[in-house]
């Protein structure tokens, strides 16, 4: 039995725009319009459309919390430009072939226009739509287009600021990976959005025109068609014609000053989120004072004989009200937290134990007293979760758990100071200023700042603090903006990074082991305490970090401490076996994936001269005064050089000078890495930029 072979059926509205095609044929649909004749009711469906269009766009702009989630407003405004264009066009042929046929000639819509809105006047319908067109033209849409051309400019210049600022915040810490990468995407979007809305302002200006020209193009052309082609009285075609192209030129100059009104509010604001309504109505109607004032100054002019008394006394109850209402809920009382329960008075006569021995602070953060809000979550302090994103960060990076910070109060430092303390004794302190923001010079910025200049106090760098409401124009200069949390936050990673080998101890080596038990038990029951003891593997692991080599890699530093353990148990040496074997991992940290790696070598002569006096005493190396001074010197020149070329600064030297040579150089050249020869992976080249002599 034959089946029935299913017929196609065209496929609906919802299906067209769900499969991204009715866009398109919308679009095409519009150009049409302006080849295609369209009858009057067509017309009339089509302008109630292009209206309702031009309020729901408005209306969207109101509603969405930042401008980037309208992105695609340039491509909607554009459309709905070519829409007002091509209902214009199809208009105008109506009204020229059919306009001697009467005021309906062109549809209902244009009819209602030319009669109710303008009262059938075509003198007053003339000056409204030149009103309405010099609004549109001289105030919105120049003023709008102006605004998107320096908000264009300004986001194009931040950006590199907006970056770097991300960037200070991943390494920070502060953010994840993910975090960082949805922020530049935000950054490139923005960028991108206020790019399109410069060139799609001129669209609407340039619609703006088009609609001018055309109302004078129909008057004229109407009226010749109407008196030559029809043979009218001049005085019915001037009415005829002149009704139905100022219906139709107010039919589409409404929506266009809409649109125009639309694009002036999208780029008038701020681009963080924000709830455009609640904000209005906060910062225009917050303030009672100005409510106050505004109602006493209408009071007086409505109490002036011969003004509108009832309208000004009317709106000075309204506004004075308002401040009243205002101000009293203002001065309502806070709910108060319940007092917390205080403890009994100590009794003064009982005897000390061990419990009256505080154990100092591997990590600690002291702050002034107008920091503290810094601290407090009920007052919006966000720095106790900027330090959890430092830790979780310093953690991973350096592969142990690095300890919790101990934030507290001081009322010896100064109100703007904080202090970092590592096993109680001072490492790093600043003055920071919790109402102002930090604006860093990277190195290459395109104007000063106003403000209180400084330095930041991890890296080094000129800053200076700004007022918050300077922060986008320090970014459009190029400088990096970040706020005082963040500001003490990278403080401590840098501190805690600098000083991981003073915090690792026996406690966080023992929790090592016993993780890695858990995979290679029979690895760390033959090493420790068989072969090496704990105090010397905790040695070897503060060697590493002391010279920035972190230790995630925890099975392949016992691997080989437990190759190498027998033969020697000096902590220098397995250390130097441990390097070689995470030579891919330092290298790596140090260049990245480039296949090549810079280095500054040491002359011949001034090698052997190094190895000769290491020879009697490698612990101390017997180096002639100035010849130490020159080589520090030398080698910091070297250094700056790699860092003025975006390069890493690497000293390659023989596997005997290592160690010592890093110990030289460590805090003279913080910068420069210092590697041996055994420790570069075969599958990196070695390009020499430098040799350093005596």
């Amino acid at each position: 039995m034959a089946t029935a072979t299913p017929t196609p059926t065209m496929p609906t509205m919802r299906e067209l725009i769900r499969t991204g095609v009715g866009v398109p044929v919308g679009v095409l649909a519009v150009l049409a319009m302006i080849v295609l004749p369209l009858p009057p009711m067509a017309l009339d469906i089509l302008f109630t459309f292009n209206i309702a269009l031009s309020i729901v766009i408005m209306m969207s702009v109101f509603y969405v919390s930042r401008p980037v989630e309208f992105g695609v407003f340039p491509t909607v405004l554009l459309v709905a430009t070519l829409l007002r264009l091509a209902l214009n066009v199809a208009s105008t042929r109506v009204v020229l072939l059919n306009g001697h046929s009467g005021p309906g000639a062109a549809g209902h819509v244009i009819q209602s226009f030319g009669e109710f809105v303008i009262g059938g006047n075509f003198a007053v319908g003339v000056v409204v739509f030149v009103i309405l067109t010099i609004i549109n033209f001289v105030v919105v849409t120049k003023g709008s287009g102006r605004i998107s051309e320096v908000s264009a400019r300004f986001t194009l210049d931040a950006m590199p600021g907006k970056q770097m600022a991300i960037d200070a915040d991943l390494n920070a810490g502060l953010i994840t990976q993910d975090e960082a990468r949805i922020r530049r995407a935000d950054v490139r979007a923005e960028a991108d959005f206020y790019g399109s809305m410069d060139g799609a302002s001129k669209f609407v200006r340039g619609d703006a025109v088009a609609g001018i020209l055309i109302l004078f193009i129909n008057i004229i052309g109407g009226l010749a068609i109407g008196t030559i082609g029809h043979g009218l009285p001049i005085a019915e075609a001037g009415r005829t014609y002149t009704l139905l192209t100022i219906g139709d030129g107010l039919v589409t100059q409404i929506p266009a000053l809409l649109l125009s009104t639309a694009v002036a509010l999208i780029v008038t604001r701020m681009s963080r989120a924000q709830d455009m309504g609640g904000e209005l109505t906060k910062q225009l109607f917050g303030q009672p004072k100005a409510l106050g004032v505004a109602a006493g100054l209408l009071g007086v002019i409505g109490l002036v004989p011969g003004m509108p008394n009832v309208a000004f006394l009317l709106m000075a109850a309204v506004c004075g009200g308002a401040a009243y209402a205002i101000a009293k809920r203002r001065a309502a009382p806070l709910q108060e937290a319940p007092a917390p329960i205080k403890a009994a008075p100590s009794n003064e006569t009982r005897e000390l134990t061990w419990d009256d021995v505080k154990p100092v602070d591997l990590i600690g953060l002291e702050v002034g007293y107008r920091l503290v809000p810094l601290v407090d979550t009920r007052q919006n302090g966000d720095l106790l979760a900027r330090v959890r994103g430092v830790r979780r960060k310093l953690s991973q990076d350096l592969g142990f758990l690095v300890p919790s910070v101990h934030i507290r109060d001081n009322l010896d430092l100064a109100p703007n100071v904080y202090r970092i303390n590592l096993g109680g004794v001072p490492v790093g302190e600043s003055i920071v200023y919790p109402d102002r923001e930090l604006a860093i010079n990277p190195g290459r910025v395109f104007g000063p700042l106003q403000g209180i200049a400084t330095q930041d106090p991890a890296f080094g760098m000129e800053a200076v603090w700004i007022e918050p409401a300077a922060r986008d124009h320090a970014q459009t200069l190029g400088y990096t903006v970040v706020d005082p949390s963040t500001v003490i936050a990278t403080h401590l990673s840098f501190i805690v990074q600098a000083h991981a080998h003073e915090i690792l101890g026996h406690e966080e080596v023992q929790h090592l082991l016993d993780t890695l038990t858990k995979t290679a038990p029979k690895l760390v029951e033959d090493l420790v305490p068989r072969v090496l003891p704990l105090s010397n593997l905790v040695r070897v692991l503060q060697g590493l970090l002391a010279e920035r080599v972190p230790i995630r890699n925890v099975r392949t530093i016992i691997e080989t401490l437990a190759e190498h353990a027998p033969k020697s148990q000096d902590a220098t040496v397995l250390q130097g076996h441990v390097r070689v074997a995470l030579g891919r991992q330092i290298v790596q940290d140090i260049a990245g994936v480039a296949a090549e790696l810079p280095v500054i070598t040491l002359e011949p002569e001034l090698e052997r001269l190094l190895q000769t006096s290491l020879a009697g005493n490698a612990a101390n190396p017997g180096l002639e005064p100035g010849l130490a001074e020159r080589l520090q010197q030398r080698l910091a020149e070297a250094s700056r050089r790699q860092e003025t070329a975006g390069e890493p600064a690497v000293l390659l030297v023989p596997p005997q000078l290592r160690h010592t040579l890093a110990r030289f150089t460590r805090s003279s050249v913080p910068n420069l890495h210092v590697l041996a020869w055994n420790e570069i992976p075969d599958n990196r080249k070695v390009r020499l930029v430098t040799a350093v002599g005596r």
